[in-house]
């Protein structure tokens, strides 16, 4: 057995890679586990690896092993996947999200199988501000790497919710090449299945949510108009809270009477008036955020405000899938989590089958 790396790794988007090709396109969530049962070590796309943790920025802690054979498995680790894996040419690196390598695999390009261990994954997401002060890693992980001919994905073992969401998005996402889309136009820009009038009829924020999660829209429609209220309101809070904007004296008063289910004060009762107090107001500065699919570069804090707007719409199944999608856009790449604490949050969402799309690339 070989040590390769041993110490702490920062992570962003809660995600690392194993890559040993020599291009600059990184694999998206969905390709990365297209087809498996596993949605912590994404192997789909040959010669990479697509790894999640817990923790969606800071540091955790990983250890990067070389086996000539399959080692023991110690029971210490909370949550084991197994993959195969054939690098496209030597040497393999170990890549930190948006940073260059961490450490080299010198692994031959034949197949070999990787085991992806973690504990504390919950704990991650739970206690990442302490992470970030400074405070010591809460998550940890292996790799391990050893020769063994190709063989189906597999978890070994699950413990934590986070796990638990990342492979359900797996098993629902299809194999490469699959026709997932059938039908008319109409049909096929709502994922494949139509949605009920009254969700046609809500708008561009509803369409918003079909490649992020369409599964949570049929959800948040099935839900009784009180649920969808409370929905509203929760996601205004956690929008406007990952902004940064909940503290805002002028803005305070709004989720007040939103929680109260009172109109919205001044200036919130014109939206222009808004606005305009928003751009006024150094300390409600812009600051900028990634699309929920990884793509663009819109601004957070103008994003959070349009779920108080949305919120405290009339039609509370409107209210609900508006102040969800901007919440997500808020959030970025890191809306995956706010869509499953929603859940956990609100088990009326919960339905038979997980998420039908899960995040792009983030």
């Amino acid at each position: 057995m070989r040590t390769v790396y041993s110490g702490e790794l920062r992570v962003s988007y809660g995600q690392f890679y194993v890559d040993s090709r020599r291009d600059d396109d990184g694999p998206a969530a969905w390709a990365a586990c297209a087809g498996q049962s596993n949605g912590l070590c994404g192997a789909a796309v040959p010669g990479r690896l697509f790894l999640v943790t817990g923790l969606h920025t800071g540091r955790v802690g990983l250890t990067v092993e070389v086996h000539g054979a399959a080692p023991p498995l110690d029971d210490a680790w909370e949550e084991v996947v197994e993959a195969s894996f054939r690098p496209a040419r030597a040497p393999a690196v170990v890549l930190p999200w948006g940073d260059g390598p961490l450490c080299t695999l010198d692994l031959l390009p034949t197949e070999h199988r990787v085991r992806y261990c973690g504990r504390g994954m919950d704990r991650g997401r739970e206690e990442e501000l302490a992470v970030l002060e400074g405070g010591a890693p809460v998550d940890h992980y292996l790799l391990q790497f050893w020769p063994a001919p190709p063989a189906p994905d597999v978890v070994v073992r699950q413990t934590s919710g986070s796990a638990a969401y990342w492979h359900r998005h797996a098993r629902n996402l299809p194999a490469a090449g699959k026709e997932t889309v059938p039908g008319d136009p109409e049909t096929r820009s709502w994922g494949g299945r139509l949605p009920s009038r009254r969700v046609r009829e809500a708008g561009g924020d509803a369409r918003g949510l079909v490649p992020l999660d369409r599964e949570l829209i049929d959800a948040v429609d099935a839900v009784c108009p009180r649920t969808q209220r409370c929905l509203a309101r929760w996601a205004a809070h956690r929008a406007l809270t990952e902004a940064g904007l909940d503290g805002i004296d002028w803005i305070t008063p709004a989720l007040a009477a939103l929680d109260r289910g009172e109109p919205l004060p001044d200036p919130f009762d014109d939206p222009e008036r808004a606005w305009g107090r928003f751009f006024a107001d150094a300390r409600t500065r812009r600051t900028e955020a990634a699309e929920p699919d990884g793509s663009g570069n819109p601004l957070r804090r103008t994003t959070a405000l349009p779920a108080l707007l949305a919120a405290a719409e009339p039609d509370p199944l409107r209210a609900a899938l508006g102040a969800l999608f901007a919440a997500a856009v808020t959030h970025g790449p890191g809306y995956p989590a706010l869509f499953a604490e929603a859940r956990r949050r609100f088990p009326a969402l919960v339905r038979d089958t997980p998420p039908a799309r899960g995040p792009g690339r983030i």
